[in-house]
Order: C-alpha cells, then structure tokens, then sequence
C-alpha cells in the first residue's frame, strides 16, 4: 500500500512522490510469499466455479448425475492445490469476505499469511477485469 508524501500533500500539491507505507522487512516477505506457476494457474481456474463446488454433493446433485450422466469433479486430488482452489473460489465471489474457515485450511495446508494478502489482493484488483473465454 502506498501513500503521498504528507508534506508534499500540507503544500498542496496533487501529485508528488510516494512512500511505500510497508516496512522494507515486511515488502522482503512479501516477496517471499509468491505462488509457483501451477498454483496461479489453480487460482485462475478456480475463477470459472461457483460456490456449489465448495459444498459435498447433496442427493439432488447425485440425482443429476444419475440422469444426465457425470459431470466432472472441479475438487482437487492435493490438499494444498485444494485449499488454494477454495479460498481463491470464495474471494473470487466474495473478495476479501472470505470465511474464517477457509483461512484455517489455508494456513493449515502451509501458507502464510503474506500468501494470503497476496492471493486476496491479486483476486480484488482481477475481479473487475472481463473473463477470458477460451473457444478452443
């Protein structure tokens, strides 16, 4: 996050220089808290679900299934892809509203929670931008 400079702004001025309001320790870490290809690539994918996939099938869905044939499974066979795939569902659709039991999983699967800032901070400023659909 980053601010003007406040006595650039007590002179009036509307531009101006800026200074990184996060500690030169906490921006290290923040470097360190980067995803691998595979895990954006989950993040990107998790985009295209929809809440339902956070929820075990019910009856109605094994119904459906039953009649209209299977539909793929979008759950993920690595815990930690898995709880990378949730939250990135629940932020896609809820942005930084995200429950607490998903950060729990999350942090449990191994990531910090600079990974987190990171993930929900990526996912907000994408939410805006338009879907892209691939014709192939």
């Amino acid at each position: 996050m980053v601010y003007r400079s406040d006595i650039f702004l007590a002179k009036g001025g509307v531009g101006g220089s800026i200074r990184s309001a996060v500690p030169k320790a906490d921006a290290a870490k923040a470097e360190e808290a980067s995803f691998s290809p595979l895990e954006w690539q989950v993040v990107q994918l998790a985009r295209q679900d929809s809440l339902a996939t956070l929820r075990e099938p019910g009856r109605w869905t094994r119904l459906q299934r039953l009649i209209f044939g299977q539909k793929p499974d979008p759950r993920l066979a690595d815990k930690r892809l898995e709880a990378l795939r949730q939250i990135a569902v629940e932020a896609w659709h809820r942005s930084y509203d995200v429950h607490s039991r998903r950060i729990s999983a999350f942090r449990s699967a191994g990531f910090t929670e600079a990974h987190l800032e990171r993930l929900l901070a990526t996912i907000a400023a994408m939410r805006g931008s338009p879907k892209v659909r691939s014709f192939a």
